[in-house]
């Protein structure tokens, strides 16, 4: 395929699908087409954080754990590797890009192949058949996995440059993506320019917290929730939406179109708790995704016209469900903290009293652990955090090998329509080659 096209723009604003996006794919037999799409990304999400999540549902030392939702619908796993010439452990642009196109890239790629070429992306070929498309996130939106999808820029930091292109660019003379939800208002207000005003005045609603989201009604929308990334979904107030409070706005809006939609749900921060070694953070956020997926999963039961697809761009983190041989792993310590590290270290520091930390951390502390914690109070908010995630991580018996990506294989999960054809073992590209074939 080198050297090979098989997407272009005809002009700065209008992507043209006259060549076949999709001709040097394999062909899967015994399909059927689909009408609707809702891919879900857990970034940094491997085995062992759906695993844990079974342990933290459980929370008990006897007895058969139940099988989460994940778990019923478990078909195969994938393998994430990028064709970066210095890493062969992706980053989320390079595997999301393998994700939206069926193309593997270099790390920070974003809708390009290996030589830098654009290439089409499964949400562009759904909006080129006429359908409504999604964007759904709790980072800021045009971050890297996300904007695999809706954007081709050789660097995935160019962030402004992708939220230029959520506007600028057009599909058949329309909006590229009719619902985008999620973190990112920095990005879309700026001085150079208001995309905010600009979406507006191209008939978009336009929302910035629940109540907002829950009473508009128009068919496209925006929704920025927070400057840049949303509070973790254990940190939020009741103004921001949870994941699957927003999956579920934008699939109320995408249904409308008859000729269906291809909606893209990213549990974004379950990677950055994985960065971090935050076991509470972690969990909160696979929660927040598992919320999401059920909430997917019931909008496609009783339908014959829709697949779900769950997966991960990759895991973070190296974590492990136990550590030290202790052969014990204690999510009822995980269960006991109200807040993440970060924000219960802010509030520590706004205090200055160690008393701050019985109204967020219901466990018992060694003293020796009161005193390193009372430490860090003389120092900065970060360190404060690593020491309690330090803490948290000892007395939950979690392990942590590194605070970067992992290059393991991740799992899938679907249901609906085709979803056999992700069973098994295959790579990350074959995803998008498969949707590319299926979609109606």
């Amino acid at each position: 395929m080198k050297g090979v096209v098989y997407f272009v723009k005809s002009t700065p604003q209008q992507h043209d699908f006259g060549l076949n996006p999709f001709s040097p794919f394999v062909k899967y037999i015994g399909t059927q087409k689909v009408k609707n799409v809702i891919f879900l990304i857990g970034d940094g999400m491997g085995f062992s954080y759906t695993t844990g999540l079974r342990y933290f549902n459980h929370d008990s030392q006897q007895g058969l754990m139940n099988p989460t939702i994940f778990d019923q619908f478990f078909v195969g796993s994938q393998s994430t590797y990028s064709l970066d010439t210095e890493s062969n452990i992706t980053d989320s642009a390079a595997a999301g890009t393998a994700l939206s196109t069926g193309y593997k890239t270099y790390n920070g790629a974003l809708g390009l192949n290996i030589d830098k070429q654009t290439v089409p992306t499964i949400l562009e070929y759904a909006k080129f058949r006429g359908k409504s498309t999604g964007l759904v996130g709790t980072s800021q939106i045009n971050h890297a996995t996300l904007a695999a999808f809706a954007s081709h820029i050789e660097s995935r930091e160019q962030y402004d440059q992708i939220a230029d292109d959520y506007l600028d660019e057009r599909i058949e003379g329309k909006q590229k993506i009719d619902v985008m939800l999620g973190g990112g208002t920095s990005y879309f207000v700026r001085k150079d320019r208001n995309l905010v005003e600009e979406f507006v005045k191209n008939q978009f609603g336009y929302v910035t917290n629940l109540q907002e989201l829950l009473a508009n009604k128009t068919e496209q929308l925006l929704g920025l929730f927070a400057p840049i990334e949303l509070p973790k979904q254990i940190d939020r107030g009741l103004a921001v939406p949870s994941l699957a409070q927003m999956t579920k706005a934008a699939l109320e809006r995408l249904k409308q179109n008859s000729n269906g939609f291809f909606l893209l749900v990213e549990g974004s921060q379950i990677d950055w708790a994985g960065h971090d070694n935050d076991i509470v953070g972690a969990m909160s956020e696979v929660k927040d995704f598992e919320a999401a997926f059920k909430e997917a999963v019931k909008f496609a039961l009783n339908r014959d016209d829709t697949i779900v697809i769950a997966t991960a761009d990759h895991s973070t983190g190296g974590m492990s469900i136990d550590r030290n041989d202790n052969y014990k792993w204690n999510p009822s310590v995980i269960k006991s903290i109200t807040s993440t590290p970060f924000v219960i270290a802010e509030r520590l520091h706004e205090t200055k009293d160690m008393e701050t930390l019985k109204h967020h951390m219901h466990f018992t502390l060694h003293e020796a652990d009161l005193k390193i914690i009372q430490t860090t109070l003389e120092l900065e908010v970060e360190d404060t955090k690593q020491a309690l995630i330090n803490i948290i991580n000892h007395y939950s018996s979690t392990g942590w090998t590194t605070k970067g990506h992992t290059g393991e294989d991740v799992p899938i999960y679907a249901y609906g329509l085709n979803r056999h054809l992700f069973s098994g073992r295959m790579e990350n590209s074959e995803i998008a080659k498969i949707l590319f074939q299926i979609i109606d």
